[in-house]
Order: structure tokens, then C-alpha cells, then sequence
């Protein structure tokens, strides 16, 4: 395997919407060295090779399986995939990079991690939005408490399309919120969740509203569409101190935080008890430019190279997927909340 000072030799399985990112970002940074990418389809093999000429292309998972010089496996592909794939690059010897969400089940990721430590290699998965910079200041501004006592979590992440053929919507956009969640909330998990959504065009969701409740009192709301008239993506982080909004689809201020909150009187009396609404500043604080995914990879480098903790591993997909199931749970018996913890 490579070693401290060596690049990580690493192979991409799957060139079709998430692929070409991944390997133009290990192209681009001098942690890696692009192998081969495979694919089954031989349109995408002709384009990976007429992008990167100097890359060995193929269609054989077992080449790869079987070259000792590769280190790492990251896997694009679908989510049904994940499992077979990942079983077998771990067997390989090979650590394993996998496409959110981990694995189809929970029963899965716990066989894909048991595999791993059984094999001394490591496994990471692709939350991306963990390592955005308006995700990467959210966590700042919990971490120095100048939200205040965290309240609440709510989240619109719709659109039109694009419909999934193994997964629903709950398992398609969803990911990103829980992953986000799990990031700010230091992997606890809440108490319980609840879902309820509906199927309008085919067997699986593609409209689905989460919610999750956490110990502390602290709330979280998601509503994941596929059939939305227009693209929205943002998310409201609100503190008794001050409150943020993050919306992706904005090209400046991409967050915004505010210092606006509610004051209430000492009266116990709820009907003396006043309330009152504090209206202060707004602050766009800058924020680093930069490719979250290419940050992502710097840490499976680091994680690698140094045994150091990865910021998103196995385990935070085995969380992710443990919460996907019990929002499946619910979706099938109309919202009934599901105790996770």
C-alpha cells in the first residue's frame, strides 16, 4: 500500500453523473494518482479516455480487484451496487470510498464495516455537503455559541426530478440533511423520526416530510421533492440567540446570520407571561472559496497516510442509513414516529 510519501493510487468504478467529479478531483490533486476508471458502459469508457488519456480504462471490475498497486476503490454507482461492490473491494484488500448513501440497509453497512476491521481497511462515504464552506461555519457557530441554545433545524431541498430507479426521494436528497445533522450534532442521533409523503408516479416516494427529534428538545424538519416547479435548496439554523439561513442556489451571501430572537418574561403566569421580538443586525460572513469534494478527498488522503480520524467515515453512514430506515418505517405505517435512541 502507499505509503506516507507516495500518492494514493486510487481507481474510480462508475463514470456517469457523480464519476467525472470524483476523478477530476483526484486528477487535481497531488495526494492521488488516477490508475483506471471502470465503467459498463462503453459511451462513458470513451469519454473517461478522451478526457484522460494517460488513465487505463475498463469495463472489468476484477482488474482492478486484482491489481496490487491500487489503494483505494471509489465507488459512483448505484446505491443497489453498493454492497456487492463494496464486499468486494474490501476482500481485495483495497480501502473503499462509497457514493452517499452507504448501503441499502443498515444490516448491509454493519457487514461492510464487520468486513473492513476484519481486513484492516478503511471505508468512507461521500457526504459532500459536510465539508461545504457554509456547512463548515454552521458547525463554527455552534461550536462558539454565538447562536445561542440551538431551537431548531428545518430544511427545503426540491426540485423537478431527477427520478431514481432503485431509490425513492427519501433515500436520494435526504442523505445530505442527515449527514449535515449528523455533522453538527457530533453524530448523536435523535430520539425519534417521523415521515410521511406520497407516490404519485410510481411505486417509490418522490415527496416525503421528515422530522426528528433530538433529547435536548432541539427539532429538525426536511421536505424532500422530486416534482417541484423550481429548484430550492436551503436550509434555516435557528438558536435563541441568533439565526441563519444557508441557501445553496445563492451565488453571494450564502449564508446569512441573524440577530433576531424572542425574548420572554420571568412571570410563570403564562397569561402575564410577555413576549417580546428582537430585531438586530444581519451578517454575511465570507466564506472560503472552494470545491467541498476536493477538501472531501484531502481528508481520505490524510485519513490514510496518517491513520488520522476522517471527519465522514463508515460509522457516520451507517448513522445516515440507520435514520433512512426509520424514516421508511414510518413513511409505510403514515408517520408514525419511529424510536431511533
Amino acid at each position: 500500500m502507499a505509503t506516507n510519501s507516495d500518492a494514493i493510487n486510487v481507481a474510480v468504478v462508475g463514470f456517469g453523473y457523480w464519476g467525472p467529479n470524483l476523478v477530476r478531483n483526484f486528477m487535481a490533486s497531488s495526494k492521488y494518482r488516477v490508475v483506471a476508471i471502470c465503467d459498463t458502459s462503453d459511451p462513458r469508457l470513451g469519454r473517461a479516455a478522451s478526457l484522460y488519456p494517460s488513465v487505463r480504462t475498463t469495463k472489468e471490475l476484477g482488474d482492478l480487484l486484482a491489481d496490487p498497486s491500487i489503494d483505494l476503490i471509489a465507488c459512483a454507482t448505484p446505491v443497489s451496487t453498493h454492497f456487492p461492490l463494496g464486499m468486494a473491494v474490501l476482500e481485495a484488500g483495497k480501502h473503499l470510498l462509497l457514493e452517499k448513501p452507504m448501503a441499502m440497509s443498515t444490516a448491509e453497512t454493519d457487514a461492510l464495516l464487520a468486513r473492513a476491521r476484519e481486513r484492516e481497511r478503511r471505508v468512507f462515504v461521500d457526504h459532500t455537503f459536510v465539508f461545504t464552506p457554509a456547512v463548515q461555519k454552521m458547525k463554527e457557530l455552534l461550536r462558539s455559541g454565538a447562536l445561542g441554545r440551538p431551537l431548531y433545524y428545518d430544511s427545503t431541498r426540491i426540485n423537478l426530478g431527477l427520478f431514481q430507479h432503485d431509490v425513492d426521494v427519501l433515500w436520494d436528497l435526504l442523505p445530505h440533511d442527515l449527514s449535515i445533522l449528523d455533522y453538527l450534532r457530533d453524530g448523536e442521533l435523535p430520539q425519534w423520526i417521523s415521515c410521511q409523503g406520497a407516490t404519485h408516479y410510481s411505486k417509490l416516494a418522490d415527496q416525503a416530510y421528515v422530522t426528528l427529534a433530538y433529547a435536548d428538545g432541539f427539532i429538525a424538519h426536511v421536505h424532500a421533492n422530486w416534482i417541484a416547479p423550481v429548484k430550492i435548496r436551503q436550509v434555516l439554523l435557528c438558536g435563541d440567540a441568533k439565526m441563519l439561513v444557508y441557501d445553496e442556489n445563492t451565488v453571494a451571501e450564502k449564508l446569512r446570520v441573524y440577530d433576531r430572537g424572542v425574548e420572554v418574561t420571568s412571570e410563570e403566569d403564562v397569561y402575564q407571561r410577555l413576549v417580546q421580538y428582537r430585531e438586530g443586525d444581519m451578517l454575511a460572513p465570507r466564506l472560503d472559496n472552494y470545491e467541498a469534494l476536493a477538501v472531501e478527498l484531502g481528508n481520505v488522503a490524510d485519513s490514510l497516510r496518517g491513520g488520522d480520524a476522517p471527519v465522514v467515515d463508515g460509522e457516520t453512514g451507517h448513522r445516515v442509513v440507520k435514520l433512512l430506515e426509520a424514516a421508511s418505517d414510518s413513511l409505510r405505517d403514515r408517520g408514525r414516529p419511529v424510536w431511533v435512541s
